[in-house]
């Protein structure tokens, strides 16, 4: 498994590849030639150049122009890839063979674009296709992946509204039976009950309005503070440029227990959590940070076996929802763990 992860990662299949068209066009050419060394340098040359067209096209090309649908300039930018590779390669060939024909360009047109353009145009296709086809599948395979994330989450969420519509309703009760002078009480159950009113009616399976998203967040927080003395410094920020726009709900909240979870506890220096929400150019940035025990990682956290569970649900969350869209680092030092999540909106 490390091995084939290894060769996936530094993609040494495309040279495994790449070396057995090498070796395909040398021994099928190579009585053309006077010389072993010289059909070896001709068909290196002619490989390099149409390696380095099919990478132009699979990894500029299709996603900078084709996948965002400007067909023009794709069509347009590969006609003129294709026929430069074929002027520079013909100039490469004519310098290694000695044939000045070839560093001719106006020279037998008619030839030079039957035996060098239109391969060139069809190969370079044939590439092109190989990576639609694979995106396609991976695009694929992501989309069915997605529905049954779904599907196991509207599942769940179907098998836990009966009680948390018991609870509400129990909420309501208690409420009213906790004496009118005790508003840190009241105001604690009125904070939870909105949080638990958010999951139950906002939650369609939709994206939700970030206003209400960042107010969930508040209210968690709130309600953790009434939890930690004084000596916990609790710092919440969010710009005024956080507004008028969607994000998938709950996302943000597991970072955010996650630092209360682990904070630390000294003694004589003072614990803190930090939560900072900025949007800036069409990138929203959600940033966690808190104090932590010396030597202490989530990584080595004993007593608990579901710690860093939260993370990694993000991490898939965010693979599923937001590909190619977001970033997620996490500074993992010695006595403060901060998270940074961007995602583009």
């Amino acid at each position: 498994m490390h091995n084939a992860a290894f060769f996936i990662k530094y993609k040494l299949h495309h040279l495994f590849i790449w070396m057995l068209i090498f070796g395909l066009w040398y021994f099928l050419r190579y009585e053309d030639f006077a010389l072993e060394s010289t059909a070896f340098k001709v068909t290196l040359v002619k490989v390099a150049d149409l390696a380095l067209m099919v990478y132009i096209t699979n990894y500029l090309l299709i996603p900078k122009l084709l996948y965002k649908k400007r067909y023009f300039w794709f069509v347009l930018f590969f006609m003129l890839m294709i026929i430069a590779g074929s002027m520079v390669k013909m100039n490469i060939l004519g310098r290694v063979m000695n044939n000045a024909a070839l560093l001719n360009i106006t020279g037998n047109l008619k030839a030079r674009i039957y035996d060098n353009v239109i391969p060139h145009f069809f190969l370079v296709l044939a590439g092109a296709a190989i990576k639609l086809m694979v995106d396609y599948t991976r695009m694929q395979q992501r989309m069915v992946e997605m529905a049954k994330e779904k599907a196991e989450a509207e599942l769940n969420f179907l098998k836990s509204q009966i009680n948390p519509h018991f609870l509400f309703n129990s909420i309501n009760s208690v409420y009213f039976l906790i004496d009118k002078t005790n508003t840190d009480a009241r105001g604690a159950l009125h904070k939870f009950s909105d949080m638990l009113r958010y999951q139950l009616y906002e939650m369609d399976g939709k994206q939700v309005a970030i206003e209400k998203e960042v107010q969930y967040l508040q209210d968690y927080i709130d309600l953790q503070k009434l939890r930690k003395n004084d000596q916990f410094i609790i710092q919440f920020n969010c710009t005024a440029e956080v507004k008028a726009f969607f994000i998938e709900p709950l996302l943000l909240v597991p970072l955010v227990e996650n630092a209360f979870k682990h904070i630390s506890h000294h003694k004589n220096s003072p614990d803190f959590i930090k939560i900072n929400l900025s949007f800036q150019k069409g990138e929203f940035v959600f940033i966690t940070e808190n104090s932590r025990e010396d030597g202490y990682s989530l990584r080595r956290a004993t007593g608990d076996e579901h710690s860093g569970i939260g993370l990694t649900n993000v991490k898939r969350r965010l693979e599923l929802l937001y590909p190619n869209r977001h970033s997620l680092v996490i500074n993992d030092s010695k006595d403060i763990f901060k998270v940074v999540l961007t995602i583009k909106i």
